[in-house]
């Protein structure tokens, strides 16, 4: 496959929690991905650490045996072989200071590279890997910060957080990953909103009924129950990725692609969300829990019986919101943001709804049908643009049937995809801060989020609504929508 890209400069790609789930399941494969296309640079180093006094040979098993079967395509056994000569092991306590001092004699003093620190670790110790980077020296201006979600649990501890960070990097050093922003897809949907003269003048609230914006998944909570109890789908979700993929579809075309013309035009539309009154949170939001069904055609248990779930949590496993946006360009156009876990199929799309011509001047059941225009962009699974319109159907008659446009970049240009990970990676180790939040786009999110949160967690006499494993969700949310007229994407 042709790829249009050039290769990174010389790079230490650092990753903390070198042993861990997100590095063997993401990371590993998606910078393989990058190796076997030619986009790293041949001086570029991986280098993991971990808390175990493992060799580099026993590394590299564990690689083999945990992060090889990740990679879904594309796979050469030569390339792989070559990508783990990049690998390397160094035992490393997060929590030691006495630890760091290695750690930089391995990296060295090199001006020109770029040194990437993903701290693939739980939150709480992000304070002091970088106090610890800082105190031997790797905070320098060459040194770049990769920070995984989540960023605390509520406006006050992201802040602290920021503020603990803030001490020992610039802003610009820091990159808070969202890996939806990665996808292709959301990428193609800012190409096709700031490329093409057609949709622009469309892309505004006389043109568009609603929006929907679904990330379901059919998993429940697996192992990570205690995790998931003290967190649920709103700090999990709605906070970080349904927000962001809100802001592509209603920010203003930035002057530039320059990192902080697109991150401005994003936090103009989170400042322009209308804010939640007690009210509001009972009109416009659902809460979810599941209970027992079927997965696969399996059963399953509910999220009460789950392993690490405390009895009568009232922790939401689902969430459906009416978001409102208080601009020129979008009053009074409703955005439907839903997320759930246990759902009846694995999906993210975002789901345009244009509004029905003026007058209907065709007969028949399809003449008067709502929405008979709608974008429908699919981030998961597979990742596709689809233009829904109606077309007469061959014949005498001037009958109407649905049909779409398939607006697939993969056939059009023959290119590899990379996934979200591997562009972002790669995005970080080239400098381009775009595709990553900004620090006063994160409170703005908390700032919105948090009035749902006190509401919910006051409102120990209203616990979460129940949903079938393996359902669409509660039939509030269903309901949520029907007030508008319109009803979610796959129920049309």
């Amino acid at each position: 496959m042709e790829t249009r890209s050039t290769p990174t400069p010389a790079f230490d790609m650092v990753l903390f929690g070198g042993a861990g789930d997100l590095v063997m399941r993401k990371l590993l494969p998606s910078l393989y991905q990058a190796h076997a296309a030619g986009l790293l640079n041949e001086q570029g180093r991986i280098l993991a650490l971990g808390r175990k006094d493992l060799s580099r040979d026993d590394y590299l098993a564990s690689v083999e045996k945990q992060s090889r079967i990740h990679i879904k395509s594309h796979f050469d056994d030569a390339a792989w072989q070559s990508f783990c000569s990049r690998i390397d092991y160094l035992r490393v306590d997060a929590s030691q200071a006495a630890d760091f001092p290695a750690l930089a004699e391995k990296i060295g003093d090199d001006a020109g590279k770029v040194v990437v620190c993903y701290l693939a670790t739980a939150p709480n110790l992000f304070a002091g890997i970088c106090e610890n980077l800082a105190a031997v020296g790797l905070n320098r201006p060459n040194v770049r910060v990769v920070l995984e979600k989540p960023l605390g649990t509520d406006l006050a501890s992201s802040n602290e957080i920021n503020d603990d960070v803030a001490r020992f990097f610039q802003e610009e050093q820091l990159y808070r990953i969202d890996h939806y922003l990665g996808k292709e897809s959301v990428q193609n949907l800012m190409a096709i909103r700031f490329a093409n003269a057609l949709f622009e003048p469309l892309w505004r609230r006389e043109w568009i009924h609603d929006v929907q914006i679904t990330i379901s998944e059919e998993l429940g909570v697996g192992s990570r129950g205690d995790f998931y109890d003290g967190t649920g789908a709103l700090r999990d979700m709605v906070q970080n990725h349904l927000l962001q993929l809100l802001c592509i579809v209603a920010m203003e075309p930035p002057a530039n692609l320059e990192a902080d013309a697109v991150r401005d035009e994003k936090l103009k539309v989170l400042k322009a969300l209308r804010p939640f009154t007690e009210q509001d949170v009972a009109a416009k939001t659902v809460r979810g829990q599941y209970k027992a069904g079927a997965s696969g055609g399996q059963p399953v248990v509910g999220y009460q019986q789950e392993n690490g779930i405390p009895a009568g949590s009232q922790t939401e496993t689902f969430v459906a919101i009416k978001a409102e946006i208080d601009n020129w360009r979008w009053a009074g156009v409703p955005f439907f943001l839903r997320t759930g876990k246990r759902m009846q199929e694995r999906l993210a799309e975002i789901v345009i709804n244009f509004r029905d011509v003026p007058h209907q001047v065709f007969s028949g059941p399809l003449g008067g049908s709502h929405h008979a225009n709608r974008l429908v962009i699919r981030l998961q699974p597979e990742e596709s643009i689809r233009l829904y319109f109606l077309a007469k159907e061959p014949g005498d008659t001037m009958r109407l049937q649905p049909t779409y446009l398939d607006l697939d970049f993969y056939k059009a240009f023959k290119v590899r995809r990379a996934d979200a990970y591997e562009r972002l990676l790669l995005d970080v180790i080239r400098g381009k801060l775009a595709l990553f939040m900004r620090r006063d786009e994160l409170i703005e999110a908390w700032r919105w989020v948090e009035p749902i949160m006190d509401t919910w967690a006051a409102s120990t006499n209203s616990p979460p609504k129940q949903y079938t494993a393996g359902s669409w969700g509660p039939a509030a949310s269903s309901a949520l929508l029907s007030r508008d007229g319109i009803s979610w994407h796959e129920e049309c």
